[in-house]
């Protein structure tokens, strides 16, 4: 019997990954050809799917994302090999942290507006901001493209499993989860979560935030919504499934 294709493998999740990408772009956070959403696809996490070199989001298809080791030092010379950044964070991520299923990372525009702030939290200050409490860290140290070394020192900002998303200082936004739609979802609500806030500092007036006890409260009821961020995804599928996208090929 002739071995399965390689891109034709983890097919669901390819096209849930592949639905991600062409959300994103649809949501003007993406960048470029630039960023990079990784799923690890075997027990260890060391094998993982990510996005095709210099490909758009908008072009992102299940069969096109490949299959890389983290472990394997000849990756950067395959035909296919991916952007180098995307080794550097990524695979230091998988490499190091099996608990970080799945990986996307953006420079999205508001997560990137509080990233450039010599104060990067993120207050809980509304029912999404309170999602990342205490759940987020922000990487005070931005030493450049993520390269292997500093996707190395990314990556070991996140060994907590109770960190979700990480504030990349002068960069961007990192979120992790088990699956593609808990990630997916954790990113677009960072994504408002930010927005909220960034406006809200535009009015120049007091902020409303949430005492510890609530905004903790309200973290563990998002972790625990049932199905909540699963419908989230399977509702983008079938809208673009009803445009006729492609993103499925």
């Amino acid at each position: 019997m002739n071995a399965p294709t390689p891109n034709l493998t983890h097919w669901q999740e390819r096209c849930d990954m592949a639905a991600a990408f062409r959300w994103t772009a649809k949501l003007n956070m993406h960048e470029a050809v630039a960023n990079h959403f990784s799923l690890a696809v075997n027990a260890d996490g060391s094998r993982f799917l990510i996005n095709p070199n210099g490909r758009h989001f908008a072009r992102i298809t299940a069969s096109s994302l490949i299959e890389i080791n983290a472990n394997d030092p000849s990756t950067m010379s395959r035909p296919d090999a991916p952007d180098p950044t995307a080794w550097g964070l990524h695979g230091s991520i998988h490499r190091a942290l099996p608990h970080a299923r799945c990986v996307m990372h953006v420079h999205s525009i508001h997560a990137t507006v509080l990233a450039s702030l010599a104060d990067s939290r993120l207050p809980a200050i509304d029912q999404n901001s309170a999602m990342f409490h205490d759940r987020m860290v922000i990487d005070e140290h931005y030493g450049g493209m993520a390269f292997e070394e500093e996707g190395a020192r990314c990556a070991s900002l996140l060994a907590d499993p109770k960190t979700v998303a990480m504030v990349m200082g002068n960069h961007g936004v990192l979120v992790v989860g088990a699956t593609v739609a808990e990630t997916f979802n954790r990113l677009y609500y960072f994504e408002r979560a930010a927005e909220t806030y960034i406006r809200a500092l535009q009015t120049g007036r007091p902020l409303r935030v949430l005492p510890d006890v609530i905004a903790e409260k309200t973290a563990q009821e998002w972790e625990a919504y049932p199905g909540f961020a699963e419908a989230h995804l399977r509702e983008l599928r079938a809208l673009l499934d009803a445009e006729g996208s492609d993103y499925a090929g």
